[in-house]
């Protein structure tokens, strides 16, 4: 699964790397993303539009959005299946804007926190499905889940799923939705829909800070040797 994520590059950086043409949101670098929190995404909507929505989706037809922490994440293997994410998945697709993300590896009766991400330490986009809904007021909220797939070799002794990643090549296949309803391409999307190369990606444990979503600095990315004890550490949330 993908439960927390970074974004640490600011808007300008997002902008040049993912060719954004549009922007509708204003979002401060984040060192500990968390599910219901808004998080940045990329949309194309005649030109690609960075915008934000919230972590957890709610399918247009549900009474309301108690479900929301629940659905952060759409499992590749059955997103043409489940009915709460397939339209999204032919329809609305998005990049949701990372840096790396967090796991939790069992060692002994504990976890401790990996950071994962790219060696070349670029930003990169989370494949996303996002949806519209409207509540009995007349109040829209967009949301979004992130979807996953099995753990490629660097992960598995962490966890057996990790988040799919979109290589920079493919983002604009990814974001083309014009095609709307239809077959055409559905084949080609699921092939991108695989655990991203292990060889391209680079883990370290960090510190216990990130196991409170109340700390969110650039602490959360330190060893645990380096972290700083001032610092309240909070149980794990």
């Amino acid at each position: 699964m993908c439960g927390r994520f970074i974004r640490q590059g600011d808007i300008d950086k997002i902008i040049r790397e993912f060719g954004v043409q549009t922007v509708s949101c204003s979002l401060a670098p984040s060192y500990n993303i968390a599910p219901t929190q808004e998080i940045a995404v990329v949309i194309e909507d005649g030109a690609k539009q960075l915008t934000t929505v919230k972590w957890g989706l709610v399918p247009s037809w549900a009474g309301d959005m108690s479900g929301a922490s629940r659905m952060i994440n759409a499992r590749a293997e059955s997103i043409l299946q489940k009915p709460a994410f397939k339209d999204a998945f032919r329809r609305r697709r998005c990049l949701v804007v990372a840096d790396g993300f967090y796991e939790w590896q069992k060692d002994g009766r504990n976890k401790r926190p990996i950071f994962i991400g790219l060696k070349t330490g670029q930003s990169f986009g989370f494949a996303g499905i996002y949806e519209d809904w409207t509540s009995p007021e007349g109040h829209t909220v967009r949301t979004c889940a992130i979807i996953t797939t099995e753990a490629n070799e660097l992960m598995r002794p962490i966890h057996d799923r990790m988040p799919v990643i979109i290589p920079r090549g493919q983002e604009d296949l990814w974001l083309d939705c014009e095609a709307e309803g239809s077959d055409h391409g559905v084949v080609e999307l699921l092939e991108l829909l695989r655990p991203y190369p292990a060889e391209e990606m680079e883990t370290h444990q960090v510190s216990n800070l990130v196991n409170s979503v109340a700390n969110d600095s650039r602490e959360c990315l330190l060893p645990p040797s380096q972290e700083v004890t001032e610092h309240p550490l909070l149980p794990f949330e």
